[in-house]
Parts: C-alpha cells; sequence; structure tokens
C-alpha cells in the first residue's frame, strides 16, 4: 500500500539514516544504551529542523535514551510521556524477568502472556531474523503513536530515525544517504491511505562507527513499524558493495509483511514493492 502521486510543494520531512554496526556489536551496542540511558539523543538531531510540518504541532518527549520527536493536531506532550513510561515500564519489567530478550543475538519467542510490545518484537525478530532489541526503536515509535491516535487524527512519531505516522495529507519523507547523489534529491511519497505506516532506516557509511554494511541509505516499509525497524538493520547487513543490493531486495522479498524497501550505494539505488519515489526540484 505503498503508492501515489506528489506535487513539489507537498509537505517534506528529511528523515536521518541510523548507524548499522556489525550485527553482533549492533546488538550489543543497543542493548547496553537502552539499559544505561546513553542513547544518542545527547548528539544533535539536525535533521528535525528539515522537518515541514504545516498543521502540526511539534514537541519532544525524552526519557532515558528514548528521545521521540512527535508531530499532531495539538500539543500531547504529557499524554506522549506517559505513554513512553508505560510501554518503556512493560519493556523493562519484561527484561528483568526475562534476561535473553535483552542479550539474544536470535530471533525470540515470546509467552503469550508478554507484553504488546514484546511480543511484537519478538514477532518481528522471527520474520527478519535478528534479535528483538533491533526493532526497539521502531516498537516504541508505534506505541506511543498508537495510543496518541486516540486524540488526534493525524500523528507522526521519529524515534532516532525511524518513523510511525498515521497521517491525513499526503506528505513526502526526503531520504538522507550520507555523501550519495541521492541525498535531498529524492523523496519517498506517502498518502493517507498508506497509513498507518513504519518507515525504518540504517546506514553503514553515516557516521564513524565500523560496520559490516556499506549502504549508504536502507529504508524498509511496513505496516509494523517494528518489523520496518527490524527488517533494515537485517537488510543493510547484507549490502556491502553495490552488487549486493539484489541480494538484499531477494531477501526483503521473503520477508512477509514488508510492502517495500529503498537501498542506496553511492550512485546506485535499487527499490522493491509498492515504493513512490519523486525528484525534489
Amino acid at each position: 500500500m505503498c503508492q501515489g502521486l506528489s506535487s513539489p510543494g507537498d509537505d517534506i520531512a528529511f528523515l536521518i539514516t541510523r548507524l548499522l554496526r556489525p550485527d553482533k556489536s549492533t546488538r550489543n551496542d543497543r542493548r547496553d544504551r537502552f539499559r544505561e540511558g546513553e542513547e544518542s539523543m545527547h548528539e544533535p538531531r539536525f535533521y528535525r529542523h528539515w522537518i515541514k510540518d504545516s498543521g502540526l504541532i511539534s514537541f519532544n518527549v525524552v526519557v532515558a535514551q528514548t528521545d521521540l520527536y512527535i508531530r499532531s493536531r495539538r500539543n500531547l506532550k504529557d499524554k506522549a510521556l506517559n505513554s513512553v513510561l508505560k510501554h518503556r515500564g512493560s519493556l523493562e519489567a519484561y527484561i528483568g524477568r526475562h534476561p535473553l530478550f535483552l542479550t539474544t543475538l536470535d530471533s525470540y519467542e515470546a509467552e503469550a502472556e508478554a507484553p504488546v510490545i514484546v511480543r511484537e518484537m519478538a514477532r518481528v525478530s522471527k520474520l527478519t531474523g535478528v534479535g528483538p532489541m533491533a526493532a526497539v526503536a521502531g516498537a516504541i515509535a508505534e506505541a506511543v503513536g498508537s495510543d496518541l491516535l486516540a486524540f488526534s487524527p493525524e500523528v507522526i512519531v521519529e524515534n532516532g530515525g525511524d518513523i510511525f505516522l498515521k497521517i491525513s495529507k499526503k506528505r513526502l519523507v526526503g531520504i538522507y544517504a550520507g555523501q550519495s547523489s541521492f541525498t535531498k534529491k529524492i523523496a519517498l511519497e506517502i498518502t493517507p491511505r498508506e497509513t498507518p505506516l513504519g518507515i525504518g532506516t540504517s546506514s553503514g557509511t553515516v557516521g564513524h562507527s565500523l560496520s559490516l554494511g556499506s549502504a549508504d541509505a536502507v529504508i524498509a516499509l511496513s505496516s509494523s513499524a517494528a518489523l520496518a525497524d527490524a527488517a533494515a538493520t537485517a537488510l543493510g547487513n547484507i549490502v556491502k558493495a553495490a552488487d549486493d543490493i539484489s541480494k538484499a531486495i531477494k531477501k526483503a522479498r521473503s520477508i512477509e509483511g514488508l510492502c517495500g524497501v529503498v537501498i542506496i550505494v553511492g550512485d546506485k539505488m535499487g527499490v522493491w514493492g509498492r515504493v513512490k519515489i519523486v525528484p525534489l526540484d
């Protein structure tokens, strides 16, 4: 359900790509930061100032390493904070009882009575073959965004490069892909009928951390923001050169629930699924 048509005057939200580290160190880094509150929220998120969100009110909610940038029809900061505390609390409590959820690099089977956010992270870990914590940013963005929809018909939640959105007008999501010639030149067009939608991002070149992947941007779209998050990481690990784009797309086709992917390596780009890409002239 990723389709539509755009015009140059539509609102544009530039989507920053998240660092992609080697599979093991990526998971260890996520686990440590989730536990210790050392996420890169302390670094300037300059891309947030590129978002043109006419008709919406923007605000931040920060709890430990969770740093959300939210847009909605009215200021819902207090409700968003309560939502973050609720979902983080249930996740942290579960991890306290089941530490393997935090440490495993493999797919995870959650109990039927586990919190909803835990079950969703476990579900997408099995679909993508990565540990459940690979989906934590997207899962929290979606959980909070879904809660806020009770108070606003339009909600956009960004969590470290992973986005949950439910929109009432057509919007463009511009792609930031490091030094690639595509950066700020193209955008994803998202229409209201495609949402709620999750957009997950990973990059092997933005930033200074070691990475097994070399893609400038891997963007995954799904009705589940948790799945988009985990899939972007899994696919990004595959891409070490432009020749690997087709291999990653083949993998993407096998992941149930993905509606599209965009993979950029230098001046090469691969696209699969119902994705509409438009120029930003």
